[in-house]
């Protein structure tokens, strides 16, 4: 299959074992006019029709949810969010709408009670990266029928901002939903909220970070600042 050229599009670190494991089985294109195929996870521009269109064998997406749930670009900070206990792997034939494209491969994986973005991130793209060689084998000989998906159980997810992590100080979550904010938004955008004027960021581990301190354990927070008004319903 090295006669085969696949370009890879995707941004993140977390995301590069795919690129590092496709040279391995793969001649590497630089661009999509020269692609055989290529392979697109967590890439920030949506291509368009005629890009989707220029390698031979079309793009495929890896996308860290179980489509069509979780459409968009937060399913892994949406599964944390949502409590599940499941997430999976779907590999798709891009068109040109967002992750609805037919499916060509699904994997279920499940979520560790103490996973983040930071460490969900990791398990499902290493994992990808593992079995991406053989799909794309067999996808391109023609051996794998694709399947389209059920697009009357899609669920979207949204785009996250700075905001997204933030909650007012006099109506915080509730301590269960503060923990599960806190899995999915770390490293980022974080959880935080303000008090008398500075940010108060809220980390795995059950640590707090007042502004121009460094991190303490919670206990050791609130003990610290006793008048912080959570104190009391969370302690």
């Amino acid at each position: 299959m090295k006669k085969l050229k696949v370009a890879f599009l995707g941004t993140p670190l977390f995301v590069q074992p795919i690129k590092k494991e496709l040279a391995k089985y793969f001649t590497s294109a630089e661009s999509l006019n020269e692609a055989d195929l290529a392979v697109v996870a967590a890439y920030g521009k949506i291509l368009t029709k005629d890009e989707l269109e220029t390698p031979k064998f079309g793009c495929i997406n890896v996308h860290p949810s179980l489509l069509p749930k979780y459409r968009g670009p937060s399913p892994i900070q949406q599964t944390i969010l949502n409590g599940d206990k499941v997430t999976g792997i779907t590999i798709i034939k891009m068109d040109d709408r967002v992750d609805h494209g037919p499916i060509i491969y699904q994997e279920q994986l499940e979520l560790a009670d103490i996973d983040n973005f930071a460490t969900l991130s990791k398990k499902v793209f290493q994992r990808s990266a593992e079995i991406l060689p053989k799909i794309i084998e067999d996808f391109s000989t023609g051996r794998i029928k694709t399947i389209p998906q059920n697009h009357n159980q899609a669920t979207y997810c949204d785009k996250l901002t700075r905001e997204s992590g933030y909650f007012a100080i006099d109506h915080p979550p509730s301590t269960d939903k503060l923990e599960k904010m806190i899995r999915a938004y770390y490293p980022w955008p974080g959880v935080w909220t303000k008090w008398n004027g500075k940010i108060v960021k809220f980390l795995p581990e059950d640590r707090i970070q007042m502004e121009g301190k460094r991190p303490i354990s919670k206990k050791d927070f609130l003990n610290g600042y006793p008048n912080f008004p959570m104190n009391n319903t969370h302690n």
